[in-house]
Order: structure tokens, then C-alpha cells, then sequence
């Protein structure tokens, strides 16, 4: 069930190609969890077409419903190509996702909404060639408690499907772990009172 402690990601690269007017339009889709994950994927496509006109892209970088959105017309006239490849992505439900979409001209001009409409359709038509996996929310928790209960607290951990990061032993045991957002609130209700918790 996808809601919205989970959403689709892409399970890796894909890329479709297209000829509109006798300019070439190649798109790259890849998974982005974060901006600079995306930007690098940016720059390795410019990397591999040094010699194309535009390389224009957007990406979102997290939840479908997150901030983190970005794109760029890539000196195409503005709004002709960052802006439909953002909204095709907006409308995918799909997050952690970059577009990109490199451009050869082939000569004959295509007109502001032809340039949007191709933008457009060369990443619809890459995405349904995209696998999908879905990426499950998570949250991270800090948790100090007496060695006694050490043994309880990762049963339980695990028991929610949460795993543990980091575990530090001092006067109490400092334990860094991550859990499924929607098991959190079972798991708080189920700890004992001698468990303090931090949410980062």
C-alpha cells in the first residue's frame, strides 16, 4: 500500500529517445535522494554530451510532496522545458527523481509551446519506461536506557522493523536507531517508562 509514509522511487537509471522536428531529445531519468545527488547526476549527463545545445532538468529530492524541487531551462526559452519536466514529475507521485533531458537541434524551430509540449512527452514517455520500487519513510531515534532493558529495547526494534545505527555504552546505553515512521508510535507505547526518547 503506497500513502504517504511511502512512495515510489526509481529502482535505477533509464533513458528513452526521441526525434521531434529532426532535433533529438534523450532523457535520463535516475533516482536523487537529496540535491546534491541530483546535481550530480546533472553533471555527469553534461559530462557525456559536451556537445549538446541544452541539457535542461528538475528534479524532486524527497517525498513527492517535498520542497526540495528544483529545475532549469538550460538557455531554452524560459519556462519551455524546466518548468514541463517539473510538472511532469509532480504528477507522477514518484519522489527522490531527477529528469533530465538533453537536447540536439536539429534546425527547425519548434516554438515556445512546442518546445514545452516536446519537453513534456520525452519525459512521460521516459518515465513509463522506468522500473519503480517503493521507498518506505523512516525516522531516527535516539534512545538512552539502563542495561537492563538493552536486550528489551532491540527485541522490540526489531520487532517493528527498525534497525539499529549507532550504541554507545556509558553510565546508560545511548542507542541511535531508525524505525518506519507509521510503526513509531507502537513502538513508543510499547518501550518502558525507563527508556528515554530523543526525535531528532
Amino acid at each position: 500500500m503506497i500513502n504517504k509514509l511511502s512512495y515510489q522511487i526509481p529502482a535505477g537509471i533509464s533513458s528513452y529517445q526521441q526525434e521531434i522536428k529532426r532535433s533529438k531529445f534523450i532523457t535520463w531519468i535516475a533516482p536523487a535522494a537529496t540535491p546534491e545527488e541530483a546535481k550530480q547526476q546533472i553533471q555527469s549527463i553534461k559530462n557525456n554530451y559536451p556537445d549538446a545545445r541544452h541539457v535542461c532538468w528538475a528534479y524532486i529530492a524527497g517525498a513527492p510532496n517535498t520542497v526540495l524541487k528544483s529545475m532549469s531551462d538550460d538557455g531554452e526559452p524560459n519556462g519551455t522545458a524546466g518548468k514541463p519536466i517539473l510538472n511532469v514529475l509532480e504528477h507522477s507521485n514518484v519522489g527522490d527523481i531527477v529528469a533530465i533531458v538533453v537536447r540536439y537541434f536539429g534546425g527547425v524551430k519548434l516554438g515556445a509551446g512546442g518546445l514545452a509540449r516536446a519537453y513534456s512527452s520525452s519525459v512521460s514517455e521516459a518515465m513509463k519506461q522506468t522500473k519503480y520500487v517503493i521507498k518506505i519513510a523512516k525516522k531516527e531515534l535516539s534512545l538512552s536506557f539502563p542495561y537492563a532493558e538493552e536486550s528489551q529495547v532491540r527485541y522490540l526494534l526489531e520487532d517493528e522493523l527498525g534497525n539499529v545505527l549507532e550504541t554507545q555504552y556509558g553510565e546508560l546505553v545511548l542507542l541511535r536507531c531508525e524505525l518506519p515512521l507509521e510503526k513509531l508510535t507502537s513502538f513508543k507505547q510499547r518501550l518502558g517508562l525507563n527508556v528515554e526518547i530523543n526525535d531528532k
